[in-house]
């Protein structure tokens, strides 16, 4: 039976919020793909900031791999 090992990357826009960019997301996709890694499944997240209450929205990029 093949077994598998997970990388969780959390993602998000800036300390002060702001929107998740196609082109920031399609580049850690890709730096991770050379490593071997596929995407599982991204989950969109309220992510705790340092600055006030509150978080900013963020995503959960969750990758796959064979162990090797």
């Amino acid at each position: 039976m093949a077994s598998y090992e997970y990388k969780v990357v959390e993602l998000r826009e800036g300390l002060m919020g702001g929107k998740m960019s196609g082109t920031k997301l399609e580049k850690v996709l890709n730096e991770h793909a050379d490593q071997g890694w596929q995407l599982k499944a991204i989950t969109g997240v309220e992510v705790k900031g340092r600055i006030g209450p509150g978080g900013v929205d963020g995503v959960l990029v969750t990758f796959e791999r064979p162990r090797g």
